[in-house]
């Protein structure tokens, strides 16, 4: 069973868009871009924020 971490390896700030784009299979870049669209509207930086706090590290 998956497991959604913030990914240590592939992080830029905290690790949340590599997680989720391990957690998907998909490329990371695209969840950055994602948040960024979303974070143009101010809500992408609220649940980046909450993501960071709640996600747990990777082992």
């Amino acid at each position: 069973m998956k497991k959604l971490y913030r990914s240590n390896s592939d992080r830029k700030i905290c690790g949340v868009c590599g997680g989720i784009g391990e957690y998907f299979g998909i490329d990371s870049t695209i969840v950055r871009l994602i948040f960024l669209v979303f974070g143009l509207v101010s809500v992408g930086v609220v649940f980046y924020l909450l993501a960071a706090l709640i996600m747990p590290m990777e082992l």
